[in-house]
This record gives structure tokens, sequence and C-alpha cells, in this order.
């Protein structure tokens, strides 16, 4: 989100670094709290952005497509209501388009640093991927996966609530890309990370099922 831009140089300070040493910023998807800051970053580190070509268009245009449910059924609950909260005090409603970024496809190994490769996940978002940097063992989830429900506030790795979701059923789906993946460490968007194997992550968002 865009109030979230103050923590970046902060962050590689302490790793040494400034934000002009940044090379690229690669987007598991278009979504607002995604992109909040990479039109900025693409300015004030002149990095590339990345992100997959179903999702360019929503990147550019920053009209994401409709999703699948409703969040105005979970507003009732206390973590819906601060989520929302959470989302419109870190600027949400004013995230800027990307005016321009450039596209990966399914499979890519993409020549940044870390050399990711791109696993697709859709379902989140049509063209939703999951991000592995193979030689460190770490699987970037993005939303395919979330270990806190952000309207609920059930725990344990699951699929992102409906009411955010292009396609629930393509998004349960998707989990079969992310079974056999071998990672010491799962990050998701929303949530803790997630230290034991994705297979296992995997099938308890099964068990848990869609909310």
């Amino acid at each position: 989100l865009p109030g979230f831009f103050d923590q970046v140089p902060a962050a590689l300070n302490a790793l040494g670094a400034d934000i002009h040493d940044v090379d690229a910023v690669v987007l598991t998807h278009a979504h607002i709290d995604q992109i909040g800051i990479a039109e900025r970053m693409r300015n004030e580190a002149q990095a590339k952005v990345y992100v997959h070509g179903a999702d360019a268009q929503v990147a550019r245009t920053g009209h994401a497509s409709q999703s699948e449910g409703s969040i105005l059924g979970s507003l009732w609950r206390p973590t819906a209501l601060r989520f929302v909260a959470h989302l419109v005090r870190n600027g949400a409603q004013r995230t800027p388009r990307l005016e321009d970024v450039v596209t990966y496809a399914d499979g890519a190994v993409l020549d940044v640093p870390g050399r990711p490769t791109v696993i697709r996940t859709p379902g989140h978002s049509h063209g939703h991927s999951s991000l592995l940097l193979a030689d460190r063992g770490v699987l970037f989830a993005g939303d395919a996966l979330c270990s806190r429900n952000p309207l609920t506030g059930r725990v344990g790795p699951q699929v992102m609530p409906s009411a955010f979701n292009a396609s629930t059923e393509r998004a349960l789906a998707s989990l079969d890309q992310l079974e056999p993946i071998e990672a010491a460490v799962t990050l998701f968007d929303h949530g803790d990370p997630w230290t034991r194997a994705p297979a296992e992550a995997v099938a308890r968002a099964r068990e848990l099922g869609p909310s």
C-alpha cells in the first residue's frame, strides 16, 4: 500500500543499501495492496516492475476484474472492519497506476536478482503467480495462500476469501502447482510465514476450504 513506502528506505538501510540499489519490483499480482509503491519505486529507484501478462492491464489502469463475492457480508466482523480501516489508512483509495510494466509468462525464470521462477497460480487474480527462489528455499506464495484470513481472522494456510478472488474454485485448483514445491519457507501476503513443506500448507488449505 502507498503508506508503506517509508518502510522501504529503512529496511534497505538495515541491509547496508539504499533505494537506488533496487533493480526490480516483482509483483505476484496487480491488486491495490500489491502495487501501492510500485510506481514510486519505478520512478525513484529506476526499477523495472514485473507482473504476469494476464494482470498487466490491471496494473496499468488500476481497474481490477470483478471478484466473485462481496466484502459487505463480512463487515459485521471486527476483523474485516479493521482490515478495511487498515487499507484506507494506508492509501488504498489512491493507489497510483503503473505507467510501465515488464510482463512475464508461466514458468519464466526472471532475469533479476535472485532469479525467481514463475509458478502460475491463478484464481485470486487471473494472472496471479507465485515466485520460487529455489537456491534459497523460499517460496513467495503471494495471495495464492494466506495464513491468516483478513476478513474472518481464521488462522492456518488457506485460500483467500471469495470476496477477493476472481475464482475461488480456480484458486483451489492452483494449489496443485504449489504442492510439489520444495521450500524451507513459504511467505504469504497475509499472515505469518510457513516453515514446513508447502505440501503441508496445501493439505491444510484444502481441509479448511473456502471462506
